[in-house]
């Protein structure tokens, strides 16, 4: 199953950007659907994930306040809204997922290791 994010592009410090993720319509049969970046020499870094019922949802400390993971029902994607965007946002945006329950989620959805699916990648790039 490829999984696809979309909506990156170049916005100024302090804009906003919306990322979607679908997956063939299977989105919403995933346990977990995250979101994780990486910027050019960076090792990945966790950005958000939810839960399929969408009622737990996961941050990393360096989004906490300035980003929001959501499930849209009538499109059958989850989106990641980005505000206050900085130049530090800057990164290649993944969607991740994955299928079965984990227990310490907390902890372990913020591990790349732990999804099951990827897909490609989509740019943010913030301009000072």
């Amino acid at each position: 199953v490829q999984l696809q994010a979309s909506g990156g592009g170049l916005v100024q410090d302090g804009g906003s950007l919306r990322l979607s993720c679908s997956a063939s319509g299977r989105t919403f049969s995933y346990y977990y659907v995250g979101w994780f970046r990486q910027a050019p020499g960076k090792e990945r870094e966790f950005v958000a994930t939810i839960t399929l019922s969408g009622d737990t949802k996961y941050y990393g400390d360096s989004v906490k306040g300035r980003v929001t993971v959501s499930k849209d029902y009538a499109k059958t994607t989850v989106s990641l809204q980005m505000n206050s965007l900085k130049p530090e946002d800057t990164a290649v945006y993944y969607c991740a997922a994955r299928d079965r329950r984990i227990a310490s989620a907390s902890y372990y959805l913020t591990l790349a290791q732990y999804y099951d699916y990827w897909g490609q990648g989509t740019l943010v790039t913030v301009s000072s």
